[in-house]
């Protein structure tokens, strides 16, 4: 089969197509033929050498994509034929993937292999974010980072699906007028007061900031209400700075840390919650945003792509 992989670190430039086993699938896994993968920044990270791989190279990154089943094991209702998708299986940036089947999330008819590719990883991010995080309520108020980017537009869908108002922070006026797409109700840029702005939103600050920059976190607290809440999900802008547990006391704040595999922790997880993400697509609640199509070969044209900052939804590879 052909991978997209790289033998060192280093950009977009170390990335390439090449001929490599098929994989082995082993008493538990399925064998995936894929026909979409989802682009993420975390694959850009460990192409860089910042995030932990195992193995030797020559490395294929990748864990997101949707395809069509050509083996699987008895007993686990899988079966050749079957349209499946993931969000958490290794090296997909490849034509055939040996998947854990506990990964595996059937794919109705009616949702289409793009679509899955695009959706899973980021809008299970979404959701967990409005429904775990902080079980937003009809009526809040909420400021979402980067909300042109992938995980931004369905964040903001969703809160608006919830019944709240959303303020949306973007890097340009463009990337403005992609979040009021998306429905937010008002969206500012970095370079301007933002924090002030959002504190006018809510009248005396938002109920919750959904937060993925890193290095606003101090902003993001203050843009708060008296008793709100901060999400930290993400640090795409730098780490974030330490914050004395005082300036919480003070305004009777919260923080809470996030991330997607603490909720995603069986095959039921996985089942359940993308079965709601695809009745949101299926309702018109969600419109996933695809930003650009790349061959799998022309891998290091999406990776220079998607670290432009340039794109506004999800950055796909197709086999």
């Amino acid at each position: 089969m052909r991978a997209l992989v790289f033998d060192r670190f280093g950009g977009p430039e170390v990335l390439h197509i090449a001929d490599v086993p098929d994989p082995v699938p082993g008493a538990a896994q399925a064998l995936v033929r894929t026909r979409a993968i989802g682009l993420n920044f975390a694959d850009v990270y460990r192409r860089q050498g910042r995030y932990h791989l195992v193995g030797a190279p020559p490395y294929i990154a990748g864990y997101e994509a949707a395809g069509v089943v050509e083996s699987a094991p008895a007993g686990y209702g899988f079966k050749p034929g079957d349209r499946v998708a993931w969000a958490d299986a290794p090296v997909s940036n490849a034509e055939l993937v040996a998947v854990d089947v506990e990964r595996l999330i059937p794919l109705p008819d009616d949702i289409a292999f793009d679509t899955a590719a695009a959706l899973l990883l980021q809008g299970l991010t979404a959701q967990y974010l409005v429904r775990d995080s902080h079980a937003l309520r009809a009526g809040e108020s909420a400021l979402v980072h980067a909300a042109a980017g992938g995980v931004g537009q369905l964040l903001v869908q969703l809160c608006k699906a919830l019944g709240a108002r959303v303020i949306a922070l973007a890097s340009t006026s463009a990337k403005c007028d992609v979040a009021r797409a998306a429905g937010a109700d008002e969206a500012v840029t970095y370079d301007g007061d933002w924090d002030a702005a959002a504190r006018a939103f809510g009248g005396e600050g938002v109920d919750v900031v959904y937060e993925s920059v890193g290095s606003t976190l101090m902003q993001s607290l203050e843009a708060t209400r008296t008793g709100g809440h901060v999400v930290f999900y993400g640090f795409a802008g730098g780490d974030p700075p330490t914050i004395d547990p005082r300036v919480l006391m003070d305004g009777s704040k919260s923080i809470t840390g996030g991330d997607l595999w603490n909720v995603l922790r069986t095959a039921n997880d996985r089942r359940t919650r993308a079965a709601e993400l695809f009745a949101h697509v299926r309702s018109g609640a969600l419109r996933v945003a695809i930003d650009a199509r790349y061959p799998l070969a022309d891998g290091a044209a999406a990776h220079a792509h998607l670290e432009s900052r340039r794109a506004t939804g999800k950055v796909l590879l197709v086999p």
